[in-house]
């Protein structure tokens, strides 16, 4: 086994069988691997500032790792556990080359559309199983259009979302990334993942 495989296999094994991979992630990122690429993508999360409004945890790696444990707790409700772990560790990987501060505030306008490619470009790296890669760039492509549709956004594209992925694991990953924050909302968030299916599903 090459050592691609093998880092790919070990990464893949504790997003599966952890309660809490971020543990596991969190002792990676301290690691030498994480200064060679692709590893180096998740490594430049830690550099990513946030809306301070929007994410009181701090950087996209503190969110992406509450993300992770958090899509670890309802991965039994994938239909692809190992998509979507891997779209949940994945799913702001376009932040860094996306985020800006407009007129004061934080904003990584487009990151869901910057990571569906670098998501690709990063699995590239370690497996040649294109319909996987292509499950999890769709996830990471379209996790952001919970917020369009129920806030009627111009940035909303349900035919096509229909027409790429499954709406129902883009709704779970959604979940899992609103309650990927500190002071998060279960209810609430709950409440917008059904508005969002019930919408989706009449269009």
């Amino acid at each position: 086994m090459d050592r691609a495989s093998k880092i790919f296999i070990d990464i893949q094994s504790h997003l599966l069988e952890d309660d809490k991979p971020s543990l596991y992630i969190e002792e990676l990122s301290r690691s030498e691997l994480f200064g060679s690429y692709p590893l180096v993508m998740l490594k430049e999360l830690k550099k990513t500032d946030q809306s301070p409004k929007h994410h009181p945890e701090g950087n996209v790696w503190n969110h992406t790792m509450l993300v992770v444990d958090q899509a670890a707790k309802v991965k039994v409700q994938s239909s692809d556990p190992g998509a979507f772990m891997w779209a949940a560790l994945l799913h702001d990987i376009g932040k860094p080359a996306t985020t800006k501060i407009r007129k004061g505030r934080i904003t990584s306008y487009d990151h869901d559309i910057a990571g569906a490619e670098l998501t690709v470009k990063f699995l590239k790296e370690f497996t040649d199983h294109e319909i996987f890669i292509e499950k999890v760039a769709e996830l990471v492509r379209w996790h952001m259009q919970i917020l369009f549709v129920i806030n009627n956004l111009p940035f909303a594209d349900v035919k096509k979302m229909k027409s790429r992925t499954d709406i129902k694991e883009v709704a779970l990953l959604g979940f899992c990334d609103r309650m990927g924050r500190l002071g998060a909302n279960q209810a609430e968030e709950t409440g917008n993942i059904e508005k969002f299916l019930l919408k989706v599903s009449d269009m």
